[in-house]
């Protein structure tokens, strides 16, 4: 970033001064690749980016409360989790400066939407019209020169909603609002931000007789997970919900070819500390008349159906916040590492969503007193820009991946290695490869039968890591939690205050999803939901990001099989 001071002088007389920050850098958006294919990629000082990140909303409920450092602390929280995109949702606001101001510093480029959402518009009235291009006009002024800024976009989910809605006979009035996106937005962009890119909706870009959400064109919102939502679909088609284990099941973004994915997601519950802190006294368990009231969903049985066909359904309150949050960061995971490995096709896979504007249950991935939650470290190693991945389904081979999504060349010897729960090695071999810069290849093909020698899939762990190759260690499991055959594990832990750090180790069996908590938010755990093998510990370091005492004396440490 660099500093830009213009001042006015009458002589030696100073009138008028102004100074911004600012940055230079090339960026346009790709509708054709090399090869000629339709493509939806972000190029950045002549380079493909491929975007990582999540769905911007309202930091509180309460726009005008939000102090200026919550946005630094979660643009932070961004960056650290190896994002480089935000999409400002349509739904919420435009953001104060201080947001931009933070994504400038931080590298994060930014997706605004125009503020109009799921809803239409009446176009045809000429003060309302009048109102919007004053809109329209104030905030391309204010926000154009921020190097960050990397698309307008005109809408969320309208021109898509539009075509569902007439198809279902919800909607039997002419699109109100397709002049807004279509001609006056384009239109002050031509005059006062040619040079950035624009699109009209998102999702949008479908060719002739197939939805705006096809994944043909243009960006893709998938909601046939979570939402159920059936895919193929035609323009003019009725739409159609599977409200089923299989209708609402992470595993569908395995059919999932979009060329950019910018709003996928599911529930999980908040930390504990933000749900005890927030529900009242007596509310604070598992089917509670509050806990219901901060679903932020009107069908709450979806987030049921995904964990019964995943972890099995919660007992109890411990049980709903690690089940959900477990189904969410191996949901995102699943999602992610598919999109990442399909990067010749797909170039971006945006979060629904980042944050959250009040404490319950959500698609955020950090809750309302900026606790991450499960997902957003694992989105630290599946947003890496080097990945180790394994494609599997039960039954099948395993397709072993290395995803690169930097400028330059990887090459190095990849290790694979077959656990038991109790620590024993039953499979390991060592691989070369090679991945081009933003590229990725498969470089190994595995029989089930052949790794698991002789053991069920149900009792084995198997771990991605290199030497050589600077990307995350990876750990999958060949079977479901709620199937696989888990030991009670014992863990030993170690607290230093001096220097804020906790060691944990696995003793006797395998810890999957070990989690340390602490009644205090904002606080910074360098990993945490993780797995340790038997024998193996983890160094966590622990600080409160603006210096706070942290209550060590409070501090819980616990397994999902502990």
């Amino acid at each position: 970033m660099y500093r830009l001071e213009v001042k006015l002088f009458e002589g030696d007389d100073l009138l008028d001064a102004y100074e911004e920050s600012l940055g230079i850098r090339t960026l346009e958006l790709a509708l054709k690749d090399s090869k000629g294919r339709n493509s939806f990629a972000f190029i950045l000082n002549g380079v493909k980016v491929y975007a990582k990140g999540g769905n911007w909303i309202p930091a509180d409920h309460l726009i005008g409360s939000i102090p200026d450092q919550k946005y630094r602390d979660l643009i932070d929280l961004a960056a650290e989790g190896q994002m480089n995109m935000l999409r400002v949702w349509a739904g919420g606001i435009y953001e104060k400066d201080v947001f931009y101001e933070a994504c400038d510093r931080r590298g994060i480029l930014v997706w605004q939407d125009f503020a109009f959402a799921n809803a239409l518009f009446p176009d045809f009235n000429r003060d309302i019209m009048d109102n919007v291009r004053r809109e329209v006009v104030d905030n391309v002024l204010r926000l154009r020169n921020h190097p960050s800024l990397a698309l307008w976009c005109g809408n969320n989910e309208i021109d898509w909603l539009y075509d569902m809605k007439t198809s279902s006979g919800d909607i039997r009035s002419p699109f109100y609002g397709a002049s807004i996106y279509h001609e006056l937005i384009p239109e002050v962009l031509e005059e006062l931000d040619p040079a950035r890119p624009y699109w009209p909706s998102s999702p949008y870009g479908a060719e002739e007789e197939q939805d705006a959400n096809d994944p043909a064109t243009g960006d893709r919102h998938n909601w046939q997970v979570w939402h159920g939502s059936v895919y193929p679909r035609k323009q003019g088609e009725e739409p159609v919900l599977d409200y089923s284990i299989q209708g609402v099941t992470f595993k569908n973004y395995k059919h999932d070819d979009a060329l950019f994915s910018s709003e996928f997601g599911m529930h999980a519950s908040a930390n504990r500390y933000t749900l005890e802190k927030n529900i009242p006294a007596g509310q604070f368990y598992w089917g509670s008349q509050e806990m219901a009231y901060r679903n932020k969903d009107t069908n709450h049985q979806k987030g049921i159906l995904l964990m019964e066909g995943y972890t099995g359904i919660p007992s109890n309150i411990e049980e709903y916040m690690n089940f959900s949050m477990l189904t969410q960061a191996e949901g995102l995971k699943y999602g992610i590492e598919h999109f990442r490995r399909n990067n010749d096709r797909n170039s971006g896979a945006l979060v629904w969503q980042l944050n959250d504007s009040w404490p319950g249950t959500s698609w955020a991935m950090i809750d309302y007193e900026l606790l991450p939650k499960a997902s957003y470290y694992y989105g630290k190693r599946f947003f890496h820009p080097l990945l180790l991945s394994v494609e599997y389904e039960p039954g099948e081979p395993l397709r072993l991946w290395l995803v690169n999504d930097t400028p330059h060349s990887v090459n190095g010897v990849i290790d694979l290695k077959v656990y038991t729960f109790d620590g024993e090695v039953v499979y390991s071999g060592t691989y070369e490869a090679q991945a081009d810069p933003i590229s990725s290849t498969m470089y190994a093909e595995l029989d089930e039968a052949e790794i698991l020698q002789g053991f069920g899939p149900e009792e084995v762990m198997v771990e991605l890591s290199s030497r050589e190759i600077q990307a995350p260690a990876n750990r999958y499991y060949l079977r479901d939690p709620k199937d696989l055959r888990l030991e009670e594990a014992q863990l030993r832990v170690q607290v230093d205050e001096i220097i804020s750090t906790v060691t944990i180790t696995a003793v006797d069996h395998l810890a999957r999803f070990v989690k340390l908590d602490l009644p205090l938010g904002n606080v910074k755990f360098s990993d945490n939901y993780f797995d340790l093998l038997p024998g193996e510990h983890k160094v966590v370091s622990i600080a409160h990001r603006h210096g706070e005492a942290l209550p060590w004396s409070k501090l819980s440490v616990s397994a999902l099989n502990d």
